[in-house]
């Protein structure tokens, strides 16, 4: 008897105990840390689909830099690169709808990696009037925290 009631025991534990819970409609472990990160990325989600400059610049740590995922700096973007993209080219699109599938977050040092997939689709003036485009694509935000917050030092 006992030894039955040990199996089922370490049956259940083994059924029950290792399950890894996600937080809802992401790839991410569901932790108190990871649900801050997530809740931090969804207000920059809205601030691109609101198009709001300066909540995205305030996201922004001034150590901001963006290499392109290349080797040519001519597409690089410092911290005052990106004020002046958020101002110009940033504000060419008409409207805006940004989702964001959350795949992964790993830290490393004070660095904090998300990745995750999106979709954007976005109005823009073309030869034809507006047009719209769409884009889907993997992308990484690094952060590091600041006060009770984050700051996003590349990836935007």
């Amino acid at each position: 008897m006992i030894r039955t009631l040990a199996a089922f025991a370490l049956a259940f534990g083994t059924l029950t105990g290792c399950s890894t819970k996600y937080i809802p409609n992401t790839d991410v472990e569901d932790t108190d840390e990871n649900r801050r990160i997530i809740a931090f990325c969804e207000k920059y989600r809205h601030a691109v689909e609101d198009k709001d400059i300066s909540v995205l610049y305030n996201f922004a740590s001034p150590d901001y830099y963006e290499d392109g995922g290349n080797v040519d700096p001519g597409d690089d973007i410092d911290y005052a690169g990106l004020k002046a993209y958020l101002a110009g080219a940033f504000q060419d699109a008409r409207a805006i709808r940004y989702e964001i599938r959350y795949r992964r977050i790993m830290r490393e040092d004070d660095l904090i990696f998300v990745d995750y997939t999106y979709s954007a689709s976005y109005r823009i003036p073309g030869t034809k009037g507006e047009e719209w485009r769409r884009k889907v694509e993997d992308n990484r935000l690094e952060l590091v925290p600041y006060q009770n917050d984050y700051r996003i030092v590349a990836g935007m």
